[in-house]
């Protein structure tokens, strides 16, 4: 997001990095808000646990808009349980539709056992190319270094780690206070 001189101060996004690698999915993020030139939070919670354990999600963008969104979300998986893909659509499908969710600004990457996937109010539910996926500010930065890395003998959460520490950095909008969630899969 940009500052647009003539209004607020905009916030800025995060850093939200997944990796699906040797029988795990891992999600980390940093916890640097920023407001325009100012960090205002530098250990915001914004990786999480849905679907009593068994999802794990991040978001970039404004706060108060990714939490309505798990809120629905973890609706969405109550109505479809086990069927995290199935719940994905049904709530961008609300999300572009529906008067107040279209307006929420926020993105999301969510995976379970079986599936990993971005959210977006365009419409989007995307499964990443090669089991890595990133969103935020920091996003493309970390995204290059943890392709750069899978390659080689770290696990998915070191992977995450290292990826958000190079991100951390170079964009003035990440920082290096992580959370990390990651679940069991089987090996792919």
């Amino acid at each position: 997001m940009s500052h647009d001189r003539s209004g607020p101060p905009q916030m800025h996004a995060t850093t939200i990095l997944m990796v699906r690698k040797g029988g795990k999915v891992v999600i980390g993020g940093d916890g640097q808000v920023s407001l325009g030139q100012t960090i205002v939070k530098g250990n915001a919670r914004k990786v999480r646990r849905l679907a009593k354990g068994a999802v794990i999600g991040g978001f970039a963008g404004a706060t108060a808009d990714a939490f309505t969104l798990f809120e629905r979300l973890e609706a969405k998986l109550d109505q479809y349980p086990g069927q995290l893909t199935r719940a994905c659509v049904e709530l961008t499908k609300d999300w572009r539709t529906d008067r107040y969710l279209r307006r929420l600004e926020a993105m999301m990457l969510v995976a379970d056992k079986d599936v990993s996937l971005l959210l977006s109010g365009a419409g989007d539910v995307l499964e990443p190319e090669g089991g890595v996926m990133a969103i935020g500010s920091g996003g493309n930065y970390a995204l290059a270094a943890a392709r750069a890395l899978e390659d080689g003998e770290h696990d998915a959460e070191a992977i995450v780690r290292k990826a958000l520490g190079i991100a951390a950095e170079i964009c003035v909008y990440t920082n290096g206070n992580l959370v990390i969630e990651q679940l069991e899969i089987s090996a792919s």
